[in-house]
């Protein structure tokens, strides 16, 4: 017997969710017969395979290991851990929401849990994914490891293009919510800069003006909240940048708390904070009439509340 807690954003059939947390399970004919057969239960009660699951449902499993635990053979991905937060998705798109801690990726291709392996093996679980067969979904972009929120993946090449065209343009609306170490002097304003990377250390400075190699960099940021010495802010990212928001709040005296790179050590350790408090929370789509964005067109997708946000609120964190 095994128990598994439900992780996912929206209400979703145990049919199409339990075949992507136990890939070795079957498709979704099997949920049904196992659960006719008492094998699977929801919350301790008897269930069918069109029982709606919510965030937090506890599911009992009374099935050979071998079914329920994660591969150690085959590809990479199926050694993924099987928690994914789904907060939308059609066959050219996935849009996810990605905890704090998790990376995104894994460049030397050695670390099984990942965002994107996290995703692979969802799809490969629902039957929409079949490694040398189906497209290989790809990241849009990245967030950095101890940032949490939204992350779009593309299923298709054609949608890869597409993201990739409208965060160039900046058509693609994406806000922020963090908590800074500082309140800014200001409740609200538009920042303005030029970041200049240092591939080598792995760190972006912020300069005042123009400099060979610099980019040109805008942030934008509101003040929701304050508790004590902290700032709650909610971001709005007008230039993508690597650690813009990171780097460019530090900039005006104001780092997110938990940052270790461009933060206050002292106050992260004081407030036993592991991971810098930052959400990519909103993505809003733009006006698209055709191609592979046509069904998200004009559409806004938000994640769930970080913990930070409501203790900035209640002032249990400051």
């Amino acid at each position: 017997m095994q128990r598994l807690i439900v992780n996912t954003k929206a209400p979703v059939r145990l049919a199409d969710y339990l075949p992507g947390v136990c890939p070795r399970l079957g498709g979704s004919g099997k949920v049904f017969r196992y659960a006719k057969d008492k094998k699977i239960k929801v919350n301790g009660k008897k269930c069918d395979g069109n029982t709606r699951l919510q965030q937090g449902d506890e599911l009992t499993l009374f099935l050979p290991d071998e079914l329920i635990a994660a591969p150690t053979d085959g590809p990479l991905f199926l050694s993924a851990r099987p928690n994914l937060t789904v907060v939308y998705q059609d066959p050219q798109l996935l849009i996810v929401d990605k905890p704090a801690g998790l990376p995104v990726m894994d460049e030397a291709g050695q670390l099984p849990d990942t965002l994107i392996n996290r995703a692979l093996l969802y799809l490969y679980g629902r039957g929409e994914y079949l490694p040398g067969k189906d497209p290989e979904p790809r990241l849009c972009h990245r967030l950095d490891t101890g940032t949490s929120g939204l992350v779009m993946i593309a299923r298709t090449a054609r949608c890869e293009q597409a993201v990739q065209n409208a965060l160039k343009k900046h058509a693609i609306t994406k806000r922020y919510c963090c908590v800074t170490f500082g309140r800014p002097k200001q409740p609200e304003a538009t920042l303005h800069g030029y970041l200049l990377k240092d591939s080598a250390k792995g760190v972006v400075k912020i300069l005042s003006q123009p400099r060979s190699g610099a980019v040109e960099i805008t942030t934008r940021y509101r003040q929701i909240a304050h508790s004590g010495r902290l700032a709650l802010l909610e971001v709005e990212l007008v230039t993508g940048r690597t650690h813009q928001i990171r780097a460019h709040l530090a900039s005006i005296g104001c780092p997110i708390l938990g940052d270790s790179k461009y933060g206050n050590n002292q106050a992260n350790r004081e407030l036993k904070v592991k991971y810098q408090l930052l959400s990519a929370q909103m993505l809003q789509f733009p006006v698209c009439k055709e191609g592979p964005l046509s069904a998200v067109s004009q559409k806004t997708f938000t994640a769930q509340k970080p913990w930070f946000y409501e203790q900035i609120l209640n002032q249990t964190l400051k």
